[in-house]
């Protein structure tokens, strides 16, 4: 199997290793390490990417103590992290002022593989990779994205699971806490010859953490085999399965000026069902020191099934509801549940194979590093919607029945010229092929039988540029195009009409210097500016709109993101001449985020409005985190970090006052504050103890007022852990 993934990928790049003279040296002394995908790397790490890039490391994660998986992110500057349940099992990222709605405007990879529904046609994350099974993250934002793809223009967030350990090795991480929170991560790995393997398995569940109760296992497994002195060979299979009572219904605006209602189980039997299986193989070949073939094959099939309880705002004459939420003496006091559901059934499967060629060479006596590959990918929806009952929400009357179809071409060569010690330029240039079609059947009073396709062509450019001063410190900017394809299920109608919904295009700017500004204080100061010929809207439930006809995106026309990213850690402990660990971080961003063309929306009555110069919905002008660790006497530690989170607007209107079913409105800025104890016992190694607080403050503050109404940030939270290495 080895030998046939290795002739098959050297025959696809032959010609790209015959066209350059490359330096032959002996295999023996390469080092046998698990075959993965990386977008930073391990090697000179930021001096070699072409823009910003961040890594949140285990140690960082570890001292966070998360109830969220969104609150390891909070520290990397430029990114907008927005909460839907509490417990992060939804990721909902934006990068630079575009939108965070589940995460659909950045590239989620897991060990260099996507992990979307559908990477091209629906790339939302409604299954998010838990940070509690990760020994880090890499965060890349620069001109560096284009060898991933398809999108280019947000940003990849790239999560990274242990490797085989050389020696035995056996971790165990619990953590409890109020609401019946439970976390429980158990781990074990080694090496035997030539084969080394890892396994690892999560279970989290709460009872009632904030407004949801959740169940979940997470098994996750990696083998090694090093198959000569130049070859090796690894698999990874993971499995997951998650129920809980996720649910899109929020509060109305006044049920939420009441303070009644913030954590009411207002839909109780809305339920969603994850079920995820995925493998992958990658083989690593190494033709020299300075020659390597990476074949990467994987497929992965995600089920997402979830019943959720009709409902009206206002309610609807001659209709009987079922149950009744709040106040109904007031307009807009009360959610009205009818006993009626709607089952939205789907099925994803993927499936795809990447040979990637690494080069080092010499071209005029320039040192170049060249990275180039092509990658097929197949991917396919099913899609059903159920009208049942509460009481029998998963069975009933099929009314939309639906095949959605991908296939993708891409291909991509960056390379890396060392034009002296110094400065190195990297040019770049992927290209993307994407043929989409949508099978539709619907019944009932719009019987819909038909089948529409269409397909698009984008190159896509880049240009980074670093200078290394000395001491670690380095100047990059950087040129790119930023490039994502139309989501299949709105590019297409429901009736079977193209929509003319235009692939996101954008050229992305950026330009910085990091590294340690002397021996106390190192950091990071980027400006950037992305420019969209059109971006698309979100209108979709899932983004609290209320859609146009049938449809959930909209082109949105041309926006402006402005702004400037820096990030700082200052070591007090240097710097005052103490002995104890002292350090702290900060990082802030400010972003304008506008609508930069004409843009008129109705407001109804026959009026339009004029959206230019309005602020993106959920582009906060300003985010701030700044965090504190304190290493004290006898083995403990103190952590300290503070969010700020500037005002937000909820529609593209930026309505300040929120409507009666409380989706659209100003969200006020807030801060929130979090604290954590640490205690490693003494003469006990890799034995750590603690204890964190969230929201220290108990902050009653709103998220969003998304999907269908407002959501309320978790209050005040306890929880208490034990970490065991061995």
């Amino acid at each position: 199997m080895s030998k046939c993934i290795t002739v098959v990928s050297f025959l696809v790049l032959l010609p790209l290793i015959t066209s350059a003279t490359v330096q032959q040296v002996s295999t023996d002394t390469l080092e046998a390490r698990m075959p993965q995908i990386e977008v930073i790397g391990q090697t000179d790490r930021f001096v070699r990417i072409p823009g910003s890039a961040d890594i949140i490391s285990r140690a960082h994660i570890q001292a966070v103590m998360p109830v969220s998986s969104n609150e390891a992110f909070r520290r990397i500057p430029g990114l907008h992290v927005v909460e839907e349940e509490g417990v992060g099992l939804r990721a909902n990222i934006g990068i630079r002022g575009l939108d965070p709605d589940k995460s659909r405007t950045v590239l989620m990879l897991e060990d260099g593989i996507p992990v979307a529904l559908a990477p091209y046609g629906e790339p939302e994350m409604y299954y998010t990779p838990s940070v509690d099974r990760m020994v880090g993250v890499e965060v890349l934002k620069g001109s560096g994205s284009i060898l991933f793809g398809p999108q280019t223009f947000g940003g990849v967030i790239n999560y990274l699971t242990a490797n085989p350990p050389a020696v035995p090795t056996a971790t165990a991480h619990v953590r409890g806490g109020e609401g019946g929170l439970f976390t429980g991560k158990f781990g074990y790995g080694t090496t035997v010859g030539n084969t080394g393997f890892q396994a690892n398995y999560l279970h989290r569940r709460g009872d009632e953490v904030g407004l949801l109760s959740y169940n979940l296992h997470d098994f996750n497994s990696k083998f090694k085999l090093v198959l000569a002195d130049n070859s090796i060979l690894g698999v990874k299979i993971g499995l997951y399965d998650e129920t809980s009572n996720s649910t899109y219904v929020g509060l109305t605006q006044a049920m939420f000026d009441s303070g009644n209602f913030d954590f009411t189980h207002l839909s109780p039997d809305d339920r969603l069902d994850i079920r995820r299986y995925s493998a992958s193989i990658i083989h690593d070949y190494f033709f020299s020191e300075n020659v390597r073939l990476k074949t990467t094959a994987f497929g992965y099939t995600t089920t997402r099934n979830w019943s959720r309880e009709d409902f009206d705002n206002t309610p609807v004459a001659g209709t009987t509801y079922n149950r009744i939420v709040g106040n109904t003496g007031i307009p807009g006091g009360a959610i009205y549940f009818r006993n009626s559901t709607g089952n939205r059934n789907r099925q994803f499967e993927v499936m795809g194979i990447e040979p990637r060629l690494s080069l080092n060479y010499h071209l005029a006596d320039l040192r170049n590093e060249l990275d180039t590959g092509v990658r097929y990918l197949y991917e396919r929806a099913f899609e059903q919607r159920v009208d049942g009952t509460p009481s029998q929400p998963t069975s009933g009357l099929l009314r939309d029945d639906e095949i959605r179809t991908g296939r993708a071409f891409s291909a991509y060569i960056q390379n890396r010229v060392f034009v002296n010690e110094n400065l190195t330029i990297t040019p770049g240039l992927r290209l993307e092929y994407f043929n989409y079609e949508r099978d539709i059947r619907r019944r009932g009073n719009n019987e819909v039988d038909i089948v529409q396709s269409d397909d698009l062509l984008e190159l896509i450019p880049g240009l980074g540029i670093n200078y290394v001063l000395g001491s670690g410190a380095s100047v990059y900017a950087g040129a790119h195009r930023g490039f994502g394809p139309p989501r299949t299920k709105d590019a297409i109608t429901a009736a079977g009409i193209a929509e003319d919904l235009d692939a996101e295009r954008s050229w992305n700017l950026e330009a910085g210097v990091r590294g340690p500004l002397n021996q106390f204080i190192a950091g990071e100061i980027t400006a950037f500016y992305l420019d969209f010929s059109n971006q698309v809207i979100p209108v979709s439930e899932s983004s609290g709109g209320v859609g146009t006809g049938l449809s959930g995106l909209i082109n949105g026309g041309a926006t402006r993101h402005i702004g400037v990213e820096t990030a700082f850690i200052v070591d007090i402990a240097a710097l005052l001449g103490v002995s104890n660990p002292v350090s702290l971080q900060n990082s802030a961003t400010y972003t304008q985020a506008t609508f930069s063309s004409d843009r008129f929306v109705n407001i109804g009555g026959g009026e339009v409005d004029n959206v230019k110069g309005n602020t993106l919905p959920y582009a906060p002008e300003w985010i701030v985190n700044t965090r504190l660790d304190v290493s004290l006497p006898a083995g403990f530690g103190l952590g300290v970090d503070g969010t700020y989170i500037g005002r937000q607007f909820g529609d593209i209107r930026n309505t300040i006052e929120g409507s009666l079913n409380g989706r659209t409105g100003e969200i006020p800025a807030y801060y929130v504050l979090n604290a954590g104890l640490t205690y490693e016992i003494p003469q006990v190694d890799e034995l750590r103890l603690s204890l964190s607080v969230k929201n220290v403050f108990d902050e009653r503050y709103i998220v969003s007022r998304r999907p269908q109404g407002i959501r309320v940030g978790l209050p005040r939270f306890i929880s208490a852990g034990i970490d065991f290495t061995f």
